[in-house]
């Protein structure tokens, strides 16, 4: 065993201490934005709104699992998502994987009111470890007598992150914390904690706990996700993956920091706002879609069968645009168009304030108007 004493060895675990004035401008924010995703969702299209549904929980399935260094086939995972939700899908062969962790997020999606359960857990379990030969204990608890080290480095010389409580006393403590998630998020006199509270620390108690052989940090990031939809009694529609991933160093980082104390504020204060990024990014994309009912709207009348395409290409790459913005040989190559049409076509969307247009000569590239199109009438 390592030498550090560790936050589940401390005498008061787990009753994590923080200072609460420090998330409070944090906490009425995420309060703001959780009803402005909601209110502005339901001015998109029923269809719009199937998408933007398979686009999140795809994000998350990916980015929770590249997180963990597995890299999954974007179009297999939406094909099973769309499955599971019971969508029309063309028939494919899906990989284990990635069909496991679809499954996981569905799951999360259309349960998230209901009671964590053990049971919940070892599901979800056996679902990311779908097709895996290397685990033992799938399904249930880890069980083996050998330290459960979170290590780095050599071999030889490894470094010891975090060590997580033995296996023997792993069934106790998930007791303790199921008992906890449940009456903390469905008791309705227990309003002590406060949404973004109530995720940072679930996902820290969870992960302290390591109590799977593999994934407790996939399972550990639905767990405060879960929460959220909780607190909000809503799905989260957010995808806090991908908002971890875009700065996973302070991530690993922070959960470093905390797993020798109870005192959490740090923790908590930046998994605060890593729950608003995801938010943010939500509100942009429902943003986005807003406006792309708009354009067509608008628009469609006024472009030709090519201008139409290459538009419609546009906006299905979202609302961060084609990768590197649209050249005109993108444009010749997606329209099938010649040089000198591409051209005339080219300028008639920037004349209709359509397309901006950046750079010159070989350098120039094209992207949507955005701003003019959400505001349009």
């Amino acid at each position: 065993m390592a030498n550090n004493v560790w936050n589940w060895m401390l005498k008061d675990w787990p009753q994590f201490s923080y200072d609460a004035k420090a998330l409070e401008a944090l906490e009425y924010q995420f309060t703001e934005n959780s009803g402005t995703v909601f209110g502005i969702l339901k001015h998109v299209q029923e269809e719009s709104q199937d998408n933007f549904l398979v686009e999140v929980l795809s994000d998350e399935a990916i980015k929770t699992s590249e997180i963990e260094g597995e890299y999954l086939n974007r179009d297999s995972v939406q094909s099973s998502i769309k499955k599971n939700l019971g969508l029309a899908v063309e028939k494919r062969k899906i990989p284990p994987a990635e069909y496991g962790i679809s499954e996981m997020m569905v799951d999360l999606y259309l349960n998230y009111d209901k009671a964590l359960t053990h049971e919940q857990l070892f599901s979800w379990h056996k679902m990311i470890t779908n097709g895996r030969r290397d685990i033992k204990d799938i399904g249930c608890y880890r069980m083996h007598e050998d330290p459960m080290q979170v290590v780095s480095g050599r071999l030889d010389l490894p470094k010891v992150h975090f060590e997580a409580p033995p296996s023997k006393i792993v069934p106790d403590e998930m007791e303790h914390f199921i008992y906890w998630f449940n009456q903390t998020h469905q008791n309705d006199s227990n309003q002590k904690l406060r949404p973004l509270a109530k995720a940072g620390i679930a996902h820290i108690y969870f992960v302290s706990i390591h109590p799977f052989e593999d994934g407790n940090g996939r399972i550990g990031r639905a767990i405060a996700e879960k929460s959220i939809a909780q607190s909000t009694s809503r799905p989260s529609l957010i995808s806090l993956s991908s908002a971890i991933d875009a700065n996973k160093k302070s991530y690993y980082a922070l959960l470093e920091k905390s797993n020798t104390t109870l005192e959490i504020t740090d923790w908590l204060v930046y998994f605060s706002n890593t729950i608003l990024d995801a938010q943010e990014y939500t509100l942009k994309r429902i943003d986005f879609l807003i406006g792309k009912t708009r354009f067509f709207d608008r628009f469609s009348s006024q472009l030709n069968e090519r201008q139409l395409k290459v538009v419609k290409r546009l906006f299905d790459a979202g609302y961060k645009g084609f990768k590197g913005g649209l050249s005109a040989n993108n444009y010749q190559t997606i329209a099938k168009a010649s040089a000198s049409t591409a051209t005339r076509d080219l300028q008639d969307l920037i004349n209709k304030q359509i397309l901006v247009k950046t750079g010159t000569l070989k350098s120039t590239r094209y992207f949507l108007n955005i701003e003019p199109i959400k505001s349009s009438n």
